[in-house]
């Protein structure tokens, strides 16, 4: 299969780096590659330093990057390990990074890889293949209160509970293997009042699992913090979310190194000596067009924050 990553507000996301010629750029989410190669085209002599945990996406990014195989460096790692990829590299400062927190439509659309309920494909959901948990351990490991826990702080569903509960009565006669298996729960467990209107109910329980299994929330802020650490003045930060944890996360990240001072409000002076580390560029979030929405629907939730080192 294809490997296709459509690159969600491309040229608004590279516009915020504001790349120059010789710079020193970090995609931590190299997908396709659409990023990289944007910032390649604008920046001359700039090196890319390309990390992903999905094989298939390096391979496919190294075929469309070919043309700057001089100045491109691809790691199969984990955008939350920075500190250790650019202290292999010998790299000490970068003069900016990308963050697509999305999924590909490849992952998506590729049944094998158990991330889309629209098929029936085992259940998996891993981003790294080499990695151990898989959302069928999820599925039916996990105890149904663990399972409530996070079907709600990960997906915001409100009928976590009886989900979980459908889940549990329903691996008692059998593993649960497939997502067709996992949909078809989720839709019997939610009551038909509350399914109508709601094209894909599944959506939320799917999400869930797969920051579950990818430990997508738990890296991100450590990683956000990191990737503040090694910017150069001057240098920015973009990342891209697709939903209200994420961006809740990358919000309050910028906000926090944005802020400096933590003495009490009411002392005469400044006592702790933290400064501020960055400057928050966008004060809401960019969103995608209406002629981008037209183009690729699946970029409606998606949201672009940036800031940039002092």
């Amino acid at each position: 299969m294809e490997f296709k990553h459509y690159s969600v507000m491309l040229s608004e996301t590279v516009d915020l780096l504001k790349v120059k010629s010789g710079g020193v750029y970090v995609d931590g989410t190299l997908g396709g590659g659409g990023h990289s190669l944007e910032i390649l085209n604008r920046a001359e002599g700039a090196r890319l330093v390309g990390i992903d945990r999905d094989k298939e996406a390096l391979a496919a990014a190294e075929k469309r990057l070919c043309e700057f195989k001089d100045r491109v460096t691809l790691v199969h790692d984990n955008f939350c390990n920075i500190t250790s990829v650019l202290d292999r590299l010998g790299i000490d400062k970068i003069d900016g990074m990308v963050l697509d927190l999305g999924v590909s439509s490849y992952q998506l659309d590729n049944s094998e890889r158990g991330f889309s309920y629209m098929t029936s494909s085992p259940l998996d959901m891993r981003m790294n293949k080499d990695d151990e948990k898989t959302a069928y351990d999820v599925v039916n490991g996990y105890d149904k209160d663990k399972l409530a826990e996070i079907f709600f702080a990960y997906g915001e569903e409100k009928w976590s509970k009886r989900i979980a509960q459908f889940i549990e009565e329903k691996r008692e006669a059998a593993p649960i293997k497939t997502t067709a298996e996992l949909a078809e729960i989720v839709r019997a467990a939610i009551p038909k009042g509350a399914r109508e209107g709601t094209a894909h109910p599944e959506k939320r329980v799917f999400q869930a699992v797969r920051i579950e299994v990818n430990n997508e929330l738990g890296v991100l802020k450590n990683a956000v913090s990191d990737a503040l650490e090694r910017l150069n003045t001057g240098a920015r930060l973009a990342v891209i979310t697709f939903h209200s944890l994420e961006d809740r996360i990358v919000k309050t990240a910028f906000s926090e190194a944005a802020k400096g001072c933590i003495c009490p409000a009411d002392f005469p002076v400044c006592v702790c000596g933290i400064k501020p580390q960055v400057k928050v560029i966008t004060k809401k979030p960019i969103l995608p067009s209406e002629e981008e929405l037209k183009i690729n629907s699946r970029s409606k939730s998606a949201k672009l924050r940036a800031c940039e080192k002092i």
